[in-house]
């Protein structure tokens, strides 16, 4: 393992803004993977310390391929972690809206810029995401449709679905478009929430990485589960259940969970009289692929998304 400095600058208020890389191997530029890049995702830089702690070990024990090479960034932003904001702390842009970056630009420009030359021509890519708004939901693997996805490679993760959806206007300056632009196969890895760890997914995230590793001959002699025959989705064709009331939730069903049209999947209380003001029901037939967790719900939040079978 070879620890460096990828980026680095003077911090007028601690120490100096540094972000880190782990390289494995030494050869062809078979893999990168991106770890947190927003200041609350914790779970995402978890996942990368622990693919650092595995492939450390498994390359003393010669396991790792001697000509191909795996990079590991665990944290891109080390500086919004530190003081607790999701974005860049000084001026709120989000780091992963700034690329394929710009080294005379803004800070964030100048980060992205940075990231972006390290990991700039490996086959594959992988970005550990976060999902936009908060909730549980099926651990998967998502990829913008530019032309340029590969669909039948992302099955190598073994997760239970594979989900594609058309960029929009600002997907350009996300990490995932510009990857595949520039001829690496990027895959964005959604493995649970952010701000605390999931045993659980974590676990299973570990795994399908492990296993994609494994399916592309980058380490060997390791004992991981075959994993779920992928389906592809397009995340135009999810069911999306919205809120008709503000209120507590009481959710019932959860990701994972089959539903079946009319069936009541949570219930919105009355914050203060505690009688039930609104039975949300499933739309459809399906398997619910994205819960809302928060207590409370305002009118109009996206609480459910379901897969329609």
């Amino acid at each position: 393992m070879k620890k460096e400095i990828i980026f680095s600058m003077k911090s007028p208020y601690r120490d100096d803004f540094r972000i880190q890389a782990f390289r494995f191997g030494k050869g062809i530029k078979t893999l990168a993977i991106v770890g947190a890049m927003r200041g609350d995702e914790i779970q995402q830089q978890y996942i990368c310390s622990q693919l650092i702690r595995i492939l450390k070990d498994l390359e003393e024990k010669g396991k790792v391929a001697a000509d191909r090479e795996i990079l590991v960034i665990p944290s891109v932003n080390p500086f919004s972690m530190n003081v607790g904001k999701r974005f860049w702390a000084l001026d709120g842009t989000d780091i992963n809206r700034m690329f394929p970056g710009y080294d005379q630009g803004e800070t964030t420009q100048r980060i992205a810029a940075s990231l972006f030359k390290a990991i700039e021509g490996y086959e594959y890519g992988i970005q550990m995401a976060s999902y936009y708004m908060p909730g549980d939901f099926i651990p998967h693997v998502r990829m913008l449709q530019t032309g340029y996805e590969a669909v039948e490679d992302a099955k190598q993760f073994g997760l239970p679905y594979v989900c594609i959806r058309q960029p929009l206007p600002f997907d350009t300056t996300m990490l995932n478009y510009n990857w595949q632009i520039w001829n690496t196969k990027a895959f964005s890895v959604y493995g649970g929430q952010t701000n605390h760890v999931e045993d659980k997914t974590s676990k299973l995230t570990i795994e399908a990485i492990l296993r994609f590793m494994k399916n592309n001959g980058l380490i060997t002699s390791v004992n991981i589960n075959p994993g779920y025959l992928s389906d592809i989705m397009n995340e135009e064709e999810l069911i999306t259940v919205k809120s008709d009331s503000g209120g507590i939730l009481y959710r019932i069903k959860s990701p994972y969970d089959n539903v079946v049209e009319n069936e009541t999947i949570a219930r919105v209380i009355h914050p203060y009289e505690g009688s039930v003001i609104s039975e949300i029901k499933s739309p459809c037939n399906g398997v619910i692929f994205f819960a809302h967790n928060k207590p409370l719900a305002l009118q109009g939040d996206p609480l459910f998304k379901i897969i329609n079978s």
